[in-house]
């Protein structure tokens, strides 16, 4: 089965072809650096990760290109308003982001280029928009005419006679049409400026993508990403430059993830419910939000409840769980014997199902799902009371190494189990308002209990740890706790 994408362009799932085959030319657009990201511009850096994990895992060479854009309105309100320069502003805030997105232990991209670079392409550009007639120069401004390009409309499916009544542009008398826009802007007093024939000035926005996409992927890519909201007018004004300047199809598939909501509602400054990354980061960690973005269809709203947090906090803990026991089989000084029969037959049934679904444009619920289902499985044939046995030894060394090597696709999995599940279980505790010194006395407590051949009060704290929501493990080596999951 070959990969399939759903196309934003077609409304429709199509069989991925690439332009050169077994390549991946992929653009995705990065973050305007004037503040710290919001948890919603994390979800396509977290999502196309893993669609470069999947393609490369497929054998195919992918150039990932996710810019930064360093030149912009905001930067410079920004940069006002602190009294510093716009360049200052930009750098502090790609460090920012590189620091979100090292906690995050997402992989690097091919590139990422700085439209502060590229000023020298985006006017030869400009320049050859402006031969070709699909661009015009009034004073020293220069726009692109929507209406030289027959395809306009055709990725968001707007038409111009809809946009001439419902344009999202402000007005400007100047324009030949209201759904024209800006490629080259004069400079203001204080305001960042570069050299160019029409005078002083910089880029606009949507100019700056299709040259670096075009000088880094060339004049066709094979994927264009972003969130759901960049389709109009962005991508669609990407669209009609690239095609203009260069009469080739500018990209083959596009992919749109969706939006994030704060319980139940849209994420906007007006409702006053942005959330930086960094402070869900801090509160939480990066693992948390991972889980959370791929457990939902990247083409689908992702709410980031409390409940959904604290379901996702539940989800792993139950997976780390199952991975710490893993290790501490693995080191059991027994020999391993054959894996059963049954696990190696789920295994390979939850690996069919993992391409099945990843194959079928991305379907990170049903990875979720299938790994769960292992998960689910090692469990009931490894967590047994008694001596570690050489089929139970076996079993951990293959399931966790299973679930690291699926794991790696998704960029989890990948913490040190016993660390992590402790983390875990402290953010649990701190939902039922418990410490971790209280349980670990009461633990003490039973174990003296124990010594001491007590069996009734030992059992009346197992009781009591039990109603707080802690399980104990007894073994020959002492008892070990954890939050049940």
């Amino acid at each position: 089965m070959s990969i399939r994408i759903y196309n934003t362009q077609t409304h429709q799932k199509e069989d991925f072809i690439p332009l050169h085959k077994g390549e991946v030319r992929m653009y995705v657009c990065g973050p305007t650096v004037y503040d710290y990201l919001h948890v919603g511009n994390f979800r396509g850096a977290i999502f196309f990760n893993l669609v470069r994990n999947w393609f490369e895992h497929e054998d195919f060479k992918v150039t990932y290109v996710y810019n930064y854009t360093d030149v912009d309105d905001k930067i410079i309100a920004r940069a006002n308003k602190e009294g510093v320069t716009a360049s200052e502003i930009s750098e502090h805030y790609i460090e920012e982001f590189k620091k979100d997105y090292s906690t995050l232990k997402l992989r690097p991209h091919s590139h990422n280029p700085r439209v502060t670079d590229f000023i020298p392409k985006i006017i030869q550009f400009i320049e050859e928009l402006i031969k070709k007639d699909k661009a015009y120069v009034i004073e020293d401004e220069v726009y692109y005419n929507v209406h030289a390009f027959q395809g306009y409309g055709k990725l968001s499916h707007k038409s111009l006679d809809e946009l001439e009544v419902k344009h999202r542009v402000k007005v400007n008398k100047r324009k030949k049409h209201p759904a024209d826009f800006t490629l080259w802007k004069t400079a203001k007093k204080g305001e960042p400026s570069w050299s160019s024939p029409w005078g002083k000035g910089r880029p606009g926005w949507h100019i700056e993508c299709s040259s670096m996409a075009r000088s880094l992927l060339g004049d066709t890519i094979d994927i264009h990403g972003g969130g759901l909201d960049l389709v109009f007018p962005h991508h669609e004004n990407e669209v009609a430059q690239s095609e203009g300047c260069t009469g080739k199809p500018f990209v083959r598939y596009w992919m749109h993830n969706n939006m994030i909501n704060f319980g139940d509602q849209k994420m906007s400054k007006s409702l006053g419910n942005i959330r930086t990354a960094r402070s869900f980061l801090e509160q939480y960690n990066g693992e948390i939000l991972k889980f959370i973005m791929l457990s939902s269809h990247y083409r689908s709203a992702t709410n980031l409840s409390e409940e959904q947090i604290n379901r996702a906090i539940a989800r792993l803990a139950r997976i780390y769980s199952a991975m710490a026991l893993a290790d501490q089989l693995s080191k059991t000084d027994v020999e391993l014997s054959p894996v059963p029969v049954k696990f190696k037959k789920a295994i390979k049934q939850a690996d069919e199902g993992i391409k099945k679904a990843l194959d079928d444009d991305f379907n990170t619920p049903e990875v979720m799902a299938r790994i769960y289902e292992v998960v689910r499985l090692f469990n009931s044939l490894a967590r047994l009371p008694g001596k570690v046995t050489p089929e139970r030894k076996a079993l951990a060394e293959v399931f966790v190494n299973w679930l690291k090597n699926k794991g790696s696709l998704l960029s989890l999995y990948q913490e040190d189990p016993a660390k992590y599940l402790r983390l875990l279980d402290d953010l649990l505790l701190k939902q039922k308002g418990l410490h971790r010194e209280q349980i670990n006395q009461l633990v003490a407590s039973r174990a003296q209990a124990r010594a001491e051949k007590n069996w009734a009060e030992s059992d009346r704290i197992r009781d009591d740890l039990a109603s707080k929501g802690i399980s104990i493990q007894d073994s020959s080596e002492g008892s070990i706790w954890e939050v049940a999951k």
